[in-house]
């Protein structure tokens, strides 16, 4: 099966960029109090111990309403960089696997977008470290006054290599998160009785969840574990509130299963799963409005409401060369102008 991964050239690379971050900025946002119930799960705080739905109550008595955002400014900045680099490495990838006709295999693709956010993981993996730090402390009574604090302290007092404990676990999950995303895009045709080429935007928004949450579930040990390692650090109160110590990414995966079972590393899950519709559904639907505005701007639809095409404009231009052509085409007008002025004269 194939699918075609044909770029929209009707928008420049920054106007991509700057769409993507508003976007992923809205719907973090919005999503940030199940990131948050999530995380804490995952580490297994306090605000945890009584379940999914009390989580959500602890966190709120214990903390006020603004813990629910908790670590989201950071979340929120490493937006862009994030991206960035997984544009760049995405679309590098997809170049030298691209026939002719401008089509890349579905696997390759899945790969490629696995690789692109391992690379883009890995690069921005500190800001990742901070985020967790700030949301399992206590906001009343932090250890961390902000991003920078966090950063500082955490070089000052545990090292350089503190800010990528666990970072290993990042490469390992992204091995069932493919397999999980492949698995379900081969099965997309069964599913829904007709050829991928057919799918409505709505199939494939669902596909798309669907993918996800398949993949993040095969992967959450992996991501589990991670957090755990994150927040761990000997010169934090309780440890940095972790429900098991030990010594190592080995060491984590024995000690949740002793203490907790083997389905201890899915701790978190739910909140993970809840999430994936609203955070999808929101950073598709205001990507494309951001993705309408720029269309709009660049002259090649009538309304940034709408996709309803602006007549006379060839869409397969990109918008330099639409910047170009309007241009030639207003200076013939205006020497034909002067022209028929001189005539009459």
């Amino acid at each position: 099966m194939t699918a075609s991964m044909k770029r929209d050239n009707r928008m420049s690379a920054s106007q991509s960029l700057i769409s993507g971050g508003v976007a992923g900025v809205f719907s973090r946002t919005a999503t940030s109090p199940l990131d948050v119930v999530k995380i804490v799960t995952q580490v297994g705080t306090f605000h945890s111990k009584r379940g999914f739905l009390n989580a959500f109550h602890t966190v709120y008595r214990e903390e006020g309403l603004r813990a629910f955002w908790k670590g989201n400014c950071v979340a929120c900045i490493r937006i862009v960089p994030y991206s960035a680099v997984q544009l760049a490495t995405y679309n590098r990838f997809i170049q030298l696997h691209m026939d002719d006709l401008g089509r890349v295999s579905q696997w390759r693709a899945i790969v490629a977008g696995s690789v692109a956010g391992i690379v883009a993981a890995l690069v921005i993996y500190p800001s990742d470290v901070i985020k967790t730090r700030l949301i399992v402390q206590n906001s009343l009574d932090p250890a961390y006054r902000g991003v920078l604090h966090a950063l500082r302290c955490i070089y000052r007092k545990e090292g350089f290599l503190a800010l990528y404990r666990g970072a290993s676990l990042t490469v390992m999950g992204a091995v069932p998160f493919s397999c999980g995303s492949f698995l379900v895009y081969m099965n997309l045709d069964k599913l829904w009785g007709e050829p991928s080429f057919r799918f409505t935007p709505l199939q494939n928004f669902i596909n798309g969840c669907l993918a996800a949450g398949v993949a993040q579930t095969l992967s959450f040990p992996f991501e589990t574990v991670k957090r755990k390692m994150q927040a761990q650090s000997p010169v934090l109160p309780h440890c940095g509130g972790v429900d098991v110590h030990f010594t190592g990414m080995v060491d984590c995966f024995r000690q949740v299963v002793k203490a907790q079972g083997f389905l201890g590393l899915w701790n978190g899950l739910t909140a993970n799963l809840l999430k994936i519709v609203p955070y999808f559904g929101l950073m598709f639907s205001s990507f494309e409005f951001c993705k309408r505005v720029c269309l709009y701007k660049n002259g090649y639809i009538v309304s940034p409401l709408s996709y309803q095409l602006a007549p006379g404009v060839d869409q397969s231009l990109g918008p330099q060369e639409l910047r170009e052509l309007r241009r030639l085409l207003r200076n013939r007008s205006f020497k034909s102008e002067q022209s028929t002025v001189s005539n009459r004269w």
